[in-house]
């Protein structure tokens, strides 16, 4: 057949009618009600709130006034901060320490086959279901000096010989507020790295039984590696919510006694409500970002040197296996 005769494959974007400028651009003009409601609704307050940040509002007269990186460097000589954010670091690597370990312990004994398992799991959802308010007003209850069951539970059964301020006192108050946080959020750990221990082969165990690997051996030559990923995604989200905690604060202990528990989320708060300092409290918002995208960011580094790492060295290990072989078939012939 000639080649001028030859019938032309028709493109699948010359099939557009007309081949007009909607038709080329449909998808964009499908997905342009939804950037402009992004826009709207996230975009423009957040450019905002950047520039605020900047930025002294008095809203006596209703002027802002530009004070450049004033507000930013007010933040690392002011002591009411600092201590705020202290106390949130400190609460941060606490919970998510002790909720990643204790998640992981959790999960491990209910991935193993017992009577009952299935409810046991069903009821490790309902702490994490529950409201964030209906827990931190549950737990005020339970530390009351008054009528709280923990004291009439430890006073008769002889532990302490008078009913104890736990919310009055500053250290009391912030691990009180630490064990309610942890009853809170370690279920949804447990659910995670349950999903994640069940994607294990068990073939991977066996071959290590075989080999005489115990149980602490095996944890942390196969569980642990095979969970790693959800476990990096655990930390990081955790350390995120940590950083964030209002609710649970607000209500059990309203930052006292004596700012003992006022995290930065409410310092923030009441900077900006109380203290009508919203440029002020816009600048320890985005220094309170700042450190939750450098943590996010450390750890998703760690995670990713691992990776490479490993898998370089499964690489050199492949080549020397490789060159292994290569041998032992000059060899044979």
């Amino acid at each position: 057949m000639p080649e001028n005769k030859r019938k032309k494959r028709i493109k699948p974007e010359n099939m557009l009618i007309g081949g007009s400028w909607l038709d080329r651009h449909f998808p964009q003009v499908l997905s342009a009600p939804s950037i402009i409601v992004l826009v709207i609704v996230m975009a423009i307050p957040i450019g905002y709130s950047i520039i605020l940040s900047f930025s002294k509002l008095n809203l006596s007269n209703q002027t802002m006034s530009f004070v450049g990186l004033d507000n930013y460097v007010k933040l690392f000589s002011d002591g009411r901060f600092l201590n705020s954010m202290g106390i949130t670091l400190a609460f941060t690597f606490i919970t998510v320490f002790l909720e990643i370990a204790l998640g992981i312990a959790i999960a491990l004994v209910l991935n193993k086959k017992f009577k009952g398992r299935g409810f046991v799991r069903g009821l490790m959802i309902l702490p994490w279901a529950l409201p964030g308010v209906v827990n931190a007003i549950m737990w005020k209850w339970i530390f009351n000096a008054n009528y709280g069951p923990l004291n009439a539970l430890l006073t008769q059964t002889g532990i302490i010989d008078s009913y104890q301020l736990w919310l009055g006192q500053p250290v009391s108050a912030f691990f009180c507020v630490v064990f309610a946080d942890l009853w809170k959020e370690t279920p949804y750990v447990v659910l995670l790295t349950i999903a994640a221990l069940a994607t294990i082969p068990n073939d991977l165990y066996e071959a290590a039984s075989i080999d005489g690997a115990g149980g602490w051996r095996s944890f942390w030559k196969i569980t642990l590696p095979q969970i790693k990923p959800v476990v990096v995604v655990l930390v990081i989200t955790k350390v995120i919510w940590a950083l964030q905690t209002y609710d649970l604060i607000y209500i059990m202990t309203a930052g006292g006694p004596v700012n003992a528990t006022e995290f930065i989320t409410l310092l923030i708060q009441r900077t900006a409500i109380k203290y009508s300092e919203f440029g002020y409290a816009s600048a320890m918002s985005y220094m309170l970002s700042i450190i939750c995208f450098f943590l996010t960011y450390l750890y998703i580094k760690i995670f990713m040197r691992g990776e490479e790492d490993g898998g370089i060295a499964r690489s050199s290990k492949m080549r020397k296996l490789s060159a292994s072989e290569r041998r032992k078939r000059g060899a044979v012939a």
